[in-house]
């Protein structure tokens, strides 16, 4: 671990932990999505990162969707908060259960607006009550549908069931959101070299009806031409 490495982790824990505090002083969606830009914009800076939006035209300034997007790193919730900053969109990430008590995550995860799934437990009709009520405020969710981190060589993992299910009960239509390059592989050549400039691209897709029975996993490759 270089000496660069160990300073961006202490001011990202830093970052992480001070607007997790501003988070907990609020219950206002909008602020929040406020403070959440904020993080994002500045761990995003602190790293010498900058996004790319392709497609921005199908980007919705308003209304309700479930956010489909494919995850490699730990940098891609602010990756999509600062793609959706000139938006009123605002709802919670589906986030695994692990990361509510974590010490690097915990506080801000617990006020941020998160609902967690554990994929353990036999009933999980409190995970699908909490959508609900996100989604009668008038909030959307945002998922990774792979479940979790791709660590893989590979574009994209296997999709996880659930995307679909949370679609139909809410009659949320979907809007899939794919990030281009490997945010991994741009973390750690920040972590190494704090002066390189990158820029990571995400692709805004076509939004899909609640209703179609195709295949999700097999519509987004499609859409963004994903082929292994």
């Amino acid at each position: 671990m270089t000496f660069n490495t160990i300073l961006q982790a202490i001011y990202a824990l830093y970052l992480t932990n001070s607007f997790g505090y501003k988070l907990k002083k609020t219950n206002e969606p909008q602020e929040k999505k406020r403070i959440r830009l904020g993080y994002s914009l500045a761990q995003l800076k602190t790293l010498n990162i900058s996004v790319i939006i392709e497609n921005e035209e199908k980007l919705p300034k308003d209304g309700q969707y479930i956010f489909l997007i494919n995850h490699r790193s730990i940098i891609d919730p602010p990756i999509v908060e600062v793609t959706l900053q000139n938006t009123n969109i605002f709802g919670p990430w589906i986030a695994k259960k692990e990361l509510y008590n974590s010490f690097f995550f915990g506080l801000f995860i617990r006020n941020a607006g998160a609902i967690l799934l554990d994929r353990q437990k036999s009933q999980m009709s409190g995970f699908f009550k909490e959508i609900k009520k996100s989604v009668t405020l008038g909030q959307s969710i945002f998922i990774f549908p792979e479940g979790t981190r791709n660590k893989t060589d590979k574009p994209l993992g296997t999709f996880k069931d659930g995307t679909r299910i949370i679609a139909l009960k809410n009659k949320l239509p979907i809007l899939p959101l794919y990030i281009k390059d490997n945010a991994q592989k741009a973390l750690k050549n920040s972590l190494a070299d704090k002066t390189l400039k990158q820029e990571i691209t995400i692709v805004i897709g076509d939004i899909i009806d609640y209703k179609d029975k195709n295949n999700l996993e097999l519509a987004y490759r499609e859409m963004f031409g994903i082929i292994e």
